[in-house]
């Protein structure tokens, strides 16, 4: 899967002379937690967040006058905030790596490039969402969590398994294992009694860690 297929489409973007009260005003009404900067070219220089624009707002407990908190806040940009020179991802980008690049440079978005022109942005809650759809986490199934060998054809064996009792396999996922001898595979199966699933892979050389349906 590529982040193409994961990525909002068109973001809601700004200019960087933007004052930041109209900023946080439109993530407000679009229910949104960021917004990437355009200069007048089109071209990206940044992006900025939620957290960014309250941080430069003045405190609720502050001692300035309403009109003294609305002068500041007129005269305050995005540009003065924003985020410069952000880390970005092209549409072909394996939606894994851009996991990754978000999780290593903890950062909750990564706009998507199509040359120098701002195509889309992926997101934290896209990945969110990408896994509950890899783990078939909303279908009704038989989950279990197993552990097997690391050894070439296992997989086969577990899978030809749950095939031969006429279980229909909605996902499966492999994880590292105890020690680099065992891996951990998650698989949710549907038209299967979970009692005799887990007969089957306990006889197929599985060990059984988890077992659950999910109705």
């Amino acid at each position: 899967m590529l982040v193409y297929e994961r990525m909002t489409h068109d973001p809601i973007t700004i200019g960087p002379d933007t004052p930041v009260a109209d900023a946080l005003q439109l993530i407000r009404e679009k229910n949104i937690r960021r917004l990437p900067v355009l200069d007048k070219k089109e071209r990206l220089i940044g992006i900025v967040t939620e957290k960014e624009l309250l941080y430069a707002s003045p405190s609720p407990v502050t001692s300035l006058s309403i009109h003294e908190i609305t002068y500041l806040l007129s005269k305050l940009t995005v540009d003065e905030v924003m985020t410069r020179n952000p880390i970005t991802v092209t549409e072909d980008t394996p939606i894994e790596d851009a996991a990754a690049l978000m999780m290593d440079h903890d950062i909750g978005a990564l706009p998507v490039m199509r040359g120098q022109q701002l195509i889309g942005i992926v997101t934290e809650t896209d990945l969110f969402e990408t896994f509950i759809e890899l783990f078939s986490a909303r279908e009704k199934g038989v989950r279990l969590t197993l552990l097997v060998p690391e050894v070439k054809g296992e997989l086969y064996t577990i899978t030809h398994a749950i095939s031969e009792m006429g279980g229909n396999i909605l996902s499966l996922g492999t994880f590292q294992g105890e020690d680099p001898t065992n891996r951990l595979l998650t698989v949710k199966v549907a038209g299967v009694d979970k009692a005799a699933l887990i007969d089957k892979m306990q006889a197929a050389g599985a060990e059984v860690v988890d077992a659950r349906t999910s109705e």
